[in-house]
């Protein structure tokens, strides 16, 4: 087992486990250059512990050669509480696959938008550049205001880290020990660019669905485009990997998430990720063909799941939590926009989540809009502020029969599936009233809307979500495996949040590591 050397981390006691578009963000980060050596700052709430055997972390001596022409740049060092790191600048554009190792004293610099080989265009062609992006296990990235990565169509991430060393994307500010648990929006975030079918074309008369659809990833200043008709395109690979304090706004209104798979197909492989105090979004689908196992979103500021332009999504083992007093939806499906009759029409199935509103400030907890098809099966919404609706379904079209024609596979679908909410339904828009909705949700197999929640640690089942009988959902397609329960976490499947994951004052994991400390090796 891998020996580990923490310094300023929290003190964590084991985990006991009894079994479309974007807002305004808030807290758009310091930017400025990197600070060497800064002067003393006031300690982050909470103040991280030392463990007695702990030492400050001594720079790297310098930077690795890559096989990226450009290579890597030594930006000198950077010093925060875990100690004084080699700064290494990634290249504006990888142009040949490249190896990001993992360093003792060394993180990596993403500075503005870094680009992993260029463009391919919507279908592929002897002019991919066909760069792959491999990040090691351990490594830390950093980045400060407009700084993003994009993985463009027709190249590849490889970014897996392990259960007790996963790779983690976070801010300048984290990195300096700068932040505490309100901090967010610090720099962009992480974007896949797949070709896989979306809806919503900028291109006028492009028929939604084919090489002629394709978007523009929101914000960004020079084109970064995705959209095709592949639906097993892979983007590659993203798995153990947490991606802190993001969102940065680009441009106007727009802003990143945390993740924003755009256009990736079902050949790209998400697993064990995991989004921090995102200033927008958690986790935003724009449209392809999508498998995420094992996603957690905290902290979010606008929705946890955003899914739009005719996604194809499906996800088991599911946690949302938000931040007390701050954020809108646990989950927002697609927008009210006119091209609600686009095909590929957007249809998501979610099998064992847990979702904890308490934002206190949210029209609704899940909002399903946009004529979009939707099931949840297995699964628990609990609100904590007491004073949000849990459920919400706007326009006729969203509610409508079943139709092959108009790739409508009916009303939205819940089985399995409890609710705890002061307030369980209420009135959407375009005369979808809040009875109509709770026919919509009575009518499933095992759905309580008057459920009392029995949750520990916030998202781990108690007795009463164990007695919930469970809805197979490998109906819907092998992706998915059968439970022996609803929710997230429960006996027999209760450590898969453990290790990987970093932890918060309304989120504790059972994680080595504090979300505002680095982890240290």
């Amino acid at each position: 087992m891998t020996n580990f050397h923490r310094s300023l981390v929290l003190g964590c006691s084991a985990l006991a486990l009894a079994s479309c578009g974007a807002d305004e963000i808030v807290s758009p980060g310091t930017g400025g250059d990197i600070i060497i050596n800064p002067p003393a700052t006031p300690a982050p709430t909470p103040t991280p512990t030392p463990t007695p055997t702990s030492s400050l972390v001594t720079p790297a001596a310098g930077c690795p050669t890559i096989s990226d022409p450009v290579g890597l740049t030594d930006s000198n060092t950077i010093s925060g509480p875990t100690g004084t790191y080699r700064v290494c600048t990634l290249p504006a554009v990888f142009s040949a696959s490249s190896t990001l190792p993992y360093i003792e004293g060394l993180v990596y610099r993403i500075n503005g938008r870094v680009d992993v080989g260029t463009d391919g265009g919507p279908t592929a062609s002897g002019a991919d550049t066909d760069v792959e992006l491999t990040i090691e296990p351990g490594v830390i990235l950093f980045s400060q205001g407009s700084g993003w990565l994009n993985v463009n169509r027709g190249n590849t991430i490889q970014a897996n880290g392990t259960a007790d060393r996963p790779i983690v994307f976070t801010s300048r500010d984290n990195v300096q020990g700068l932040n505490n648990n309100s901090s967010s929006g610090q720099w962009g975030g992480v974007v896949l660019s797949g070709r896989a079918p979306i809806t919503d074309c900028i291109a006028p008369g492009a028929t939604p669905g084919t090489v002629a659809c394709e978007r523009q990833v929101e914000g960004a200043a020079q084109p970064a485009l995705f959209g095709g008709a592949t639906p097993g395109d892979s983007s590659g690979s993203m798995t153990y990997v947490q991606i802190r304090y993001s969102g940065f706004v680009l441009s106007g209104d727009n802003e990143l998430q945390s993740l924003t798979p755009s256009g990736i197909g079902s050949g790209t492989t998400l697993r064990n990720i995991m989004s921090f105090n995102s200033s927008d979004d958690g986790v935003e689908f724009f449209g392809g063909r999508v498998n995420v196992r094992n996603l957690i979103i905290v902290g979010p500021e606008d929705d946890g799941l955003d899914s739009d332009t005719g996604v194809k999504l499906n996800a088991q083992n599911v946690i949302v939590i938000q931040r007390p007093g701050v954020g809108d939806t646990i989950i927002e499906a697609d927008s009210n926009n006119g091209l609600e009759d686009q095909t590929p029409r957007q249809n998501t199935k979610i099998s064992n989540a847990t979702f904890v509103s308490n934002s206190g400030v949210g029209d609704q907890a899940i909002r399903i809009r946009g004529g979009t098809d939707y099931t949840i099966v297995n699964s628990v919404l609990v609100d904590q502020s007491g004073d949000t609706p849990c459920l919400r379904i706007d326009l006729p079209e969203t509610v409508r029969a079943a139709d092959a024609s108009l790739d409508e596979a009916g009303p939205p679908v819940f089985n399995s599936f409890v609710l705890d909410c002061a307030v369980d339904f209420r009135d959407g828009s375009g005369g979808v009233t809040a009875a109509q909705t709770q026919s919509i949700f009575d009518g499933g197999s095992n759905t309580d809307s008057n459920f009392t929640n029995t949750l520990t640690m916030t998202y781990v089942n108690g007795a009463n979500e164990n007695a919930v009988a469970v809805f197979d959902p490998t109906v819907f397609s092998a992706f998915f495996t059968m439970p022996t329960n609803i929710g997230a976490v429960y006996p027999g499947n209760d450590t898969w949040v453990q290790g990987w994951t970093c932890n918060s004052s309304f989120a504790n994991f059972g994680s080595v590591s504090d979300c505002t400390s680095l982890p240290v090796y």
